[in-house]
């Protein structure tokens, strides 16, 4: 754990100025009208955490002339795109049709060279590895790389800068680098709950039947959600912590999506409000006392409500 901190640290000196630190709010207008923290990481450059990967996986190696390419479902490709174009390198990304017109135009806006696959994520990550065999490109991850984790794992250390004070953080899941980065900076001294759709359910099926599970996905969260096996970085650090994982259905993301939109005026995407479906649904419930924070960790909806 130590060892993951210290490489959180110096990630988060390595992308110092190019991140956006995002603000926390209290409410009891979510649950039961129980006290609950939330970071709004929506509000991070491009909407989602994942510049804070994008750009820490950039700086910490050496950039080809050929660039750097990502496969994505939408919002890794348009933070590595927003980075490259910061740091004035050339990016090739790589989406599958899922990925939704919101997403697609936010990553074309960057001047990245766009390509949408057919198919699901899985497909977008085997063009993207083609590409890079073929030009010498420098490949992104989305979740499974060291880089990439320890730069998602500075959400987490600033949110403990900022005064975290909960217990128990409910943490979405796709490929498992953000619950990765609260799992490696938090270690055991605060407890991390992951929160997948049941369309999506990556880490929740590898959890039970091993590494090598694979996936169908399905369902609203799938452009964001939607990898087909859990990263095994996450799944290393799942074993290791025993980390509870559940999952909640379409209905219930959506219902917690209005939700945030009711009470607070957040518009987020569904992946973003699996946490909170999560408590409203009951799939997770909290003891009598227990605090509870949520991350909401993107605000790409689709399509685009503004158009």
């Amino acid at each position: 754990m130590n060892d993951w901190r210290e490489r959180i640290d110096a990630a988060a000196d390595r992308t110092a100025g190019l991140l956006r630190r995002t603000p926390l709010m209290e409410t009891h207008a979510l649950w039961n009208e129980r006290l609950v923290e939330v970071k709004l990481e929506q509000m991070q450059h491009t909407g989602t955490f994942k510049p804070r990967g994008a750009f820490n996986a950039i700086l910490s190696q050496d950039v080809p002339p050929a660039g750097v390419v990502a496969a994505s479902g939408g919002n890794h490709g348009a933070a590595v795109a927003y980075a490259a174009a910061k740091l004035d390198l050339p990016a090739k990304i790589f989406v599958p049709e899922v990925a939704g017109i919101s997403k697609i135009r936010l990553i074309e806006k960057t001047g990245a060279d766009l390509v949408v696959v057919p198919g699901a994520y899985a497909n977008a990550l085997e063009e993207a590895r083609a590409w890079e065999e073929q030009s010498g490109a420098l490949q992104i991850h989305a979740y499974d790389a060291p880089a990439t984790v320890e730069g998602q794992g500075t959400v987490f250390r600033e949110w403990e800068a900022q005064g975290l004070d909960a217990d128990t953080l409910l943490v979405a899941v796709g490929g498992g680098g953000l619950i990765a980065g609260a799992m490696a900076w938090f270690g055991e001294e605060r407890k991390v709950v992951a929160v997948e759709s049941e369309g999506c359910a990556t880490f929740y099926t590898a959890m039970r039947e091993g590494i090598d599970a694979e996936i169908n996905v399905s369902g609203i969260a799938a452009d964001s959600l939607g990898a087909r096996k859990i990263g095994k970085i996450c799944h290393g650090l799942g074993v290791e912590q025993l980390v509870e994982t559940v999952t909640v259905n379409d209905a219930a993301i959506l219902e917690a999506q209005r939700h945030l939109w009711d009470k607070l005026r957040l518009l987020v995407e569904p992946a973003s409000a699996v946490g909170l479906a999560a408590l409203r649904s009951g799939a997770y419930q909290p003891e009598p006392g227990e605090r509870v924070a949520l991350l909401l960790c993107g605000a790409n909806v689709s399509p685009d409500p503004i158009g």
